[in-house]
C-alpha cells in the first residue's frame, strides 16, 4: 500500500470509527457496512463498498494497521515528509521521506545502536478473468506472480563467481557511522556500503550484484460463490515474503467476469429469458430451461400473459456464510406470428368472435 494513500486516506472515518477502536469494533462496523452496501442487494454501490473493504483491509490487520497509524502519527507531527523533500522535524532532525524501516534505523542510532527491523513484504495485486458461470458457483483456480528466486550464478551472494566481498573502508565494517553530538550517539546509514558492512568486489554478471533474480510462482486462489465483476478478493499472507522476520504481504485480486449470452445477474438470483409461442401461452404447455447446470423442466399455466415471469427455485447463486441460496427468473416472451395464412386468420377471427373480441381489418 502506498504511503500517499496512508497519508491522505483516514480509514477510521471511512468505517465510522475513531483511531481508539477495538478490533471487535472494527470487524462490527465493517460487517455492518458490508450488509449495508454490498452491490448484490443495493446496486450501484460498488465504490463505496470498495472503499470500505481497502479500509477493513488494513484496519483489520494488526500488523498493517501498527504501520498505519504509525505512518499517520508521524505524518501529523511533521516527522515524514510527503513529498520528495521533508522539511525540518520535530527536534531540529530534518527526515527525508522513505519507508518507516529508515526512520526506525535513525532512532535505534540516537542510542548507540541499530539493529535490523523486520519489515513486512509488499503487498501484491493482479487480475483474475472468470467466467459468468464460474463466478456465480465459485472456483479454486491458480494465477502466477512475480517473484524473485537466489541468482543461479552467485547463489544469492551477488558476486561473481570466484570474488568475494570486502569490508568497508568508511564504516570498517558496521555499516554506520557515528558521530557524538553531546549526551547522544548520532548514528547513520554508511552512505558506502549502504549498511552492509562490506562491498563486492566484482558484481555477479547475472543479477548485477541483488542477488536475486525474477521468476513466478503459482497460487491458488478460491473464489467463493456470488463474485461480482469489480470485486476484489484478499489473500492474507499471500504477497511477498517479508525480510528480518516479518510477515508476507497480501494478496489482492481483482475479479473481472465475462458475460454470458443467457443469463445475467439480479442480485443473488440469475435471471433468463424465453421465448413461448402464442398458443403454448393461451392453453399452457411444459417447457425445458436452461441453467447453470442441467436443464429443469418448467410448467407454464394457461392463460399466461407476455413477459410474465416465473421462479425456480434454489437455481441462483448457491448458498454461502449467511446467505440464502438464490433462483431462476424466467421472463417468457410470448412470441406472436407476423403473418397468417387465409386458413390460419379464419380460424384465429373464428376464436376472437367466440371470445367476443374486437379485430381490426
Amino acid at each position: 500500500m502506498a504511503d500517499r494513500e496512508w497519508f491522505d486516506t483516514d480509514y477510521y472515518k471511512v468505517l465510522g470509527l475513531t483511531s481508539s477502536a477495538t478490533e471487535k469494533e472494527i470487524t462490527r462496523a465493517y460487517r455492518k457496512l458490508a450488509k449495508e452496501l454490498h452491490p448484490d442487494t443495493h446496486p450501484g454501490s460498488e465504490e463505496k463498498f470498495k472503499e470500505i473493504s481497502v479500509a477493513y483491509d488494513v484496519l483489520g490487520d494488526k500488523d498493517k494497521r501498527k504501520e498505519y497509524d504509525e505512518v499517520r502519527r508521524l505524518g501529523a507531527s511533521g516527522g515524514f515528509a510527503r513529498g520528495a523533500g521533508a522539511g525540518p522535524g520535530p527536534g531540529g532532525f530534518n527526515f527525508q521521506s522513505g519507508d518507516l524501516g529508515d526512520l526506525g534505523d535513525l532512532f535505534g542510532g540516537l542510542f548507540g545502536q541499530r539493529r535490523p527491523r523486520a519489515q513486512r513484504g509488499a503487498d501484491l495485486e493482479t487480475a483474475l478473468h472468470l467466467s459468468f458461470r464460474d463466478a456465480v458457483i465459485g472456483v479454486t483456480t491458480s494465477v502466477n506472480l512475480p517473484s524473485a528466486d537466489a541468482c543461479h550464478t552467485c547463489g544469492g551472494s551477488g558476486a561473481a563467481p570466484g570474488t568475494g566481498f570486502v569490508t568497508c573502508e568508511r564504516c570498517h565494517g558496521k555499516g554506520v557511522l557515528n558521530d557524538d553530538q553531546g549526551p547522544f550517539a548520532m548514528s547513520s546509514v554508511c552512505p558506502v556500503c549502504q549498511g552492509r558492512g562490506g562491498r563486492i568486489v566484482t558484481p555477479c554478471p547475472t543479477c548485477q550484484g541483488t542477488g536475486r533474480e525474477p521468476s513466478s510462482r503459482r497460487v491458488n486462489v478460491r473464489i467463493p460463490s456470488g463474485v461480482i465483476d469489480g470485486q476484489r478478493i484478499r489473500l492474507k499472507g499471500k504477497g511477498n515474503p517479508g525480510t528480518q522476520g516479518g510477515p508476507a504481504g497480501d494478496l489482492f485480486v481483482d475479479v473481472h467476469v465475462t458475460p454470458d449470452a443467457r443469463f445475467d445477474r439480479k442480485g443473488r438470483n440469475i435471471t433468463t429469458s424465453l421465448k413461448v409461442p402464442l398458443t403454448a401461452a393461451m392453453l399452457g404447455t411444459t417447457v425445458e430451461v436452461e441453467t447453470l447446470d442441467e436443464p429443469v423442466t418448467l410448467r407454464v399455466p394457461a392463460g399466461t400473459q407476455p413477459m410474465t415471469t416465473m421462479r425456480v427455485r434454489g437455481r441462483g447463486v448457491p448458498a454461502g456464510g449467511k446467505h440464502p441460496a438464490g433462483d431462476l427468473l424466467v421472463t417468457l416472451n410470448v412470441t406472436v406470428p407476423k403473418k397468417l395464412n387465409k386458413e390460419q386468420r379464419a380460424l384465429v377471427e373464428k376464436l376472437a368472435n367466440a371470445l367476443r373480441e374486437e379485430v381490426e381489418p
